[in-house]
């Protein structure tokens, strides 16, 4: 029995090169064996940085090489699809980053391929993998709080710092900050809830084009329980931020950098009555390297062919209400 998965990462860019990259080598049950780059010669040069063996120039031939056995696909959106079913059709699992697709007609299609060809299908979605939100959905679910009737979140950052330049290319990007980072809030407040969105109401800045879409954006959503929850997501901001907020009938949990991986952070519980507060404290929380955490959950489950901790289905369900918040 194989003691460790051997991954390639698809689209290797700043972003592999400073989390995916070090978390499958920091995996215990995972090795990096392959990187591809549209540049032959820089895929060598980070294989050699990287201490993989094997650099490729396209996805196409990396998944035909025999000692792959999974891809995680870190590339521009608009390629998650394409790649997943090139390496599904090679027998090759797939973690895909979010937004897992352009919109839920692809997402659909990769799920049914991967099926298809037998393969393990993961979804990056690995801030409901923090010990903080964990820990926020016990409370949740113990009554502390009582009824839930909002959740608010938050993830803004400076767009112009960003080292891609499709950003907000529509047809490369898909979506702005709502596919970029308003998909964590999205995520996070479905996996508090455990439960699905069932009305969905936007405001986009500036209005998407054919070509372009929004900096900004602002989504209304309501609950099948009757909870209900508001995003804000930008790239026009003097700072990287995250908060979210749950306020129930008792009491209201919140936390800032909610989605941060590698950090202690905190939980602010309050309690109240009357108007008035009755009890206040934080719970300090060690997040480990939710990369890391991800990498080796989808490895667990290709050695002991298990279910998927985070598959398709889940990155469908979060497609279909960032494709309704893009019709405004």
């Amino acid at each position: 029995m194989k003691k460790a998965v051997r991954y390639s990462i698809i689209g290797f860019g700043a972003f592999a090169e400073r989390t995916i990259a070090p978390a499958i080598r920091e995996s215990p049950n995972s090795e990096l064996v392959a990187i591809q780059k549209r540049s032959l010669a820089a895929a060598k040069e980070k294989a050699r940085i990287f201490n993989a063996s094997l650099a490729f120039d396209s996805a196409e031939a990396l998944v035909r090489h025999p000692d792959v056995d999974a891809v995680f696909i870190v590339s521009a959106n608009s390629l998650h699809a394409p790649e997943t079913l090139t390496a599904a059709q090679a027998g090759k699992h797939v973690l895909v980053e979010k937004p897992m697709a352009m919109n839920a007609a692809e997402a659909e299609t990769m799920i049914e391929v991967c099926k298809k060809n037998n393969v393990k299908f993961m979804v990056a979605h690995m801030v409901r993998l923090s010990p903080l939100v964990i820990r926020m959905k016990e409370l949740i679910q113990s009554g502390l709080i009582g009824k839930l009737t909002f959740i608010k979140s938050e993830f803004i950052y400076d767009g112009r710092l960003s080292h891609r330049p499709w950003l907000v290319d529509r047809n490369i990007a898909g979506g702005g900050p709502i596919f970029d980072i308003g998909v964590h809030c999205l995520d996070t407040t479905r996996f508090l809830l455990d439960d699905e969105v069932i009305s969905v109401k936007s405001q986009l800045d500036p209005a998407p084009s054919a070509v372009t879409t929004k900096s900004t954006a602002q989504l209304a959503l309501k609950f099948s329980g009757g909870t209900t929850a508001g995003i804000f997501c930008s790239y026009v901001a003097p700072i990287r931020r995250t908060y979210i907020e749950v306020i129930g009938e008792k009491g209201i949990l919140s936390a800032e950098n909610f989605s941060w991986s590698g950090n202690t952070l905190l939980l602010k519980v309050m309690l109240g009555e009357n108007d008035k507060i009755i009890e206040s404290r934080e719970e300090t929380i060690v997040v480990p390297n939710l990369y890391e955490k991800e990498v080796t959950l989808f490895s667990k489950c290709i050695l002991n062919n298990t279910t998927s901790p985070i598959p398709g289905e889940e990155g469908l369900k979060n497609q279909r209400v960032l494709d309704a918040a893009m019709k405004g």
